[in-house]
């Protein structure tokens, strides 16, 4: 059973969605944010949820499954919010730096690192939390991309490619270190300068590779 499932008790199903939900997930949000998978309690949760320990387990059975489905669905609303790209818009450079832009300043929101730390550090003891964050997030946000560029390729913009490698390729040209310095607390987040000087560069390298062949 996961976290997201609609459990069923007394009178009958409870939404998989709707207030209620919400409100315990944000209060999971409070307590992992401080205390870390390991540090959190379910009965913090739920006084930080407002609601009680008989309600929290009404919607989720476990802190595992908790902490699941807050992180897959915050990585699933992010690559949908990002990824949102219209194969049929002939102008890739400009797509590109759109799609960079939004990319590396979501990468760089403190709470989206704090979350990545907080999968890195429950994953070795619950593997699939890395594989669901990975596969609600990162590879999602791969394919949609991916997708895009297959359609640049079929219409001549692009050159014939591995377009899943060329994806992956595009996003870790934008971040290229970006993600490692703040997920060690190394540096400050981005400026707006330096957000448009490495989506600058990425799109300039992305086309070296991955531009039309010259006639």
């Amino acid at each position: 059973m996961t976290g997201a499932a609609t459990l069923e008790r007394g009178a009958g199903p409870i939404p998989a969605e709707g207030e209620k939900r919400r409100q315990i997930l944000e209060g999971a949000r409070q307590v992992f944010m401080a205390s870390g998978f390991d540090g959190a309690s379910m009965g913090e949760i739920a006084r930080a949820a407002g609601v009680s320990k008989g309600t929290l387990y009404v919607y989720f059975d476990s802190k595992e499954a908790l902490f699941e489905a807050l992180t897959v669905e915050e990585k699933e609303g992010l690559a949908e919010n990002l990824f949102r790209l219209d194969e049929a818009d002939p102008d890739v450079p400009a797509v590109l730096t759109r799609l960079g832009a939004s990319y590396l300043a979501m990468m760089a929101r403190p709470e989206h690192v704090s979350i990545i730390r907080m999968v890195i550090g429950a994953c070795e003891k619950f593997p699939r939390f890395g594989q669901a964050f990975y596969e609600a997030g990162p590879a999602c946000g791969v394919e949609r991309l991916k997708a895009y560029l297959d359609a640049q390729v079929a219409a001549g913009r692009l050159r014939p490619a591995d377009t899943e490698l060329a994806a992956k390729h595009f996003l870790q040209l934008c971040q290229a270190g970006m993600l490692t310095r703040l997920l060690f607390n190394a540096g400050a987040a981005p400026s707006e300068e330096e957000i448009r000087h490495r989506v600058t560069e990425a799109v300039r390298v992305f086309y070296a590779g991955y531009g039309p062949q010259a006639a």
